[in-house]
């Protein structure tokens, strides 16, 4: 079958590193190859592949901005892809991408126990590599033509669903895993990034926390004209505009800002070190502070956190009840195919990095064959 191989390469992820989204696709060490059809182990099923996202997080790696100190959680070479609408013997599926203690062949740690399987503690041991589908060498994930699962990863597409809004199955449930963390989110809660997660957050807050004011923090103009569709009370091009009428803004000495007063919950869905500075000093005091993206490694001023009594809750993926309440919600989440903005062949995988690392606000998918 035809598949994208990613074989980390130490001086490219320096020069990415260096260089971030300025780093040619020729210098990503990724590449369109032919390779056997995996075999699914005993019990598992094959799934072809009908689309496959492009995450934040692959281009994170794929751009210098993963962390090296997860690294021993991830195996590669791999073919990347997570988030997955697949179809088996005709009909659609979403992919939990997950490879927890039951698909490793071990007893449940105490996290799979109470049924937190995001957070299993054996994601590098068993009988597999490290990591899940799309970043464990010895299954592929979704940018291949087909990949193989095991029965409880897989979920049915509800009729009616279109495709390019069923492949976003997975980035909503690490959003219903988010909020479920937190229980409480006042009347008010600003999301700053309007990528994948951030509209996502809004539309699961929408759906589910019926009364809550939501606030956007959006950098590009179709970001903004989405939130705004998709039901945000209002949308600010940065947060301190977004503070205006809920703190107040102080002067301190380098031309930095401080606030009293904010916003009863912040989600940081930017994945950027930048935005999770800001959030804390745009959570209101006593406030939580979401973190849904991918932050990679920086250095922050932790002083918001005690002078504000702020609460940080940290989100990565979900339960297996996670993922299943996002496929079920999927009818309901109407409007949220618009984040798809482009799909590219698997032969275009130069195109579609060079779109998206030219375009911001932007959301593709491949879709194999």
């Amino acid at each position: 079958m035809k598949a994208l191989l990613y074989s980390p390469s130490v001086p490219r992820y320096l020069i990415a590193r260096v260089l971030g989204r300025r780093t040619p696709p020729a210098l990503i060490p990724l590449r369109l190859v032919e390779m056997p059809t995996p075999e699914p182990p005993e019990g598992w099923v094959r799934v072809r592949v009908r689309l496959a996202g492009i995450c934040g997080s692959d281009l994170a790696l794929f751009f210098g901005k993963s962390s090296p100190i997860l690294a021993p959680f991830f195996s590669f070479p791999a073919v990347p892809g997570h988030e997955i609408l697949g179809e088996v013997s005709g009909v659609r599926v979403a992919v939990n991408p997950l490879l927890s203690c039951a698909e490793r062949g071990l007893p449940p740690c105490p996290r799979c126990a109470v049924g937190e399987d995001g957070a299993c503690l054996n994601v590098a041991e068993g009988r597999f590599s490290p990591g899940m589908l799309g970043y464990c060498r010895d299954l592929p994930g979704g940018w291949g033509e087909e990949l193989v699962a095991s029965p409880e990863r897989i979920h049915e597409v509800p009729k009616g669903v279109p495709d390019v809004r069923a492949v976003l199955a997975e980035p909503l449930a690490v959003v219903l895993r988010g909020l479920r963390a937190v229980p409480e989110v006042g009347r008010k809660v600003l999301v700053i990034g309007a990528g994948t997660i951030g509209l996502l957050s809004l539309t699961a807050i929408k759906l589910l926390r019926e009364g809550t004011e939501v606030h956007v923090v959006a950098r590009y103009g179709s970001q903004a004209r989405l939130a705004r569709e998709l039901g945000a009370e209002a949308v600010h091009g940065s947060v301190w505009e977004a503070l205006r009428g809920v703190g107040r803004l102080y002067r301190a000495p380098f031309g930095l800002r401080a606030t009293r007063g904010g916003f009863p919950t912040v989600i940081v869905a930017a994945g950027s070190t930048g935005a999770f500075s800001q959030a804390l000093w745009t959570a209101a005091e006593g406030g939580t502070v979401l973190l849904l993206g991918g932050t990679g490694p920086g250095r922050f001023d932790l002083s918001p956190l005690w002078f504000r009594d702020l609460v940080v809750v940290g989100s990565y993926t979900y339960s297996r009840e996670d993922f299943r309440r996002a496929v079920k919600l999927l009818p309901e989440a109407r409007g949220c195919e618009r984040l798809i903005t482009h799909t590219f062949p698997l032969e275009s995988w130069r195109t579609a990095l060079e779109v998206l690392r030219r375009h911001r606000g932007v959301k593709a998918a491949f879709k194999p064959g």
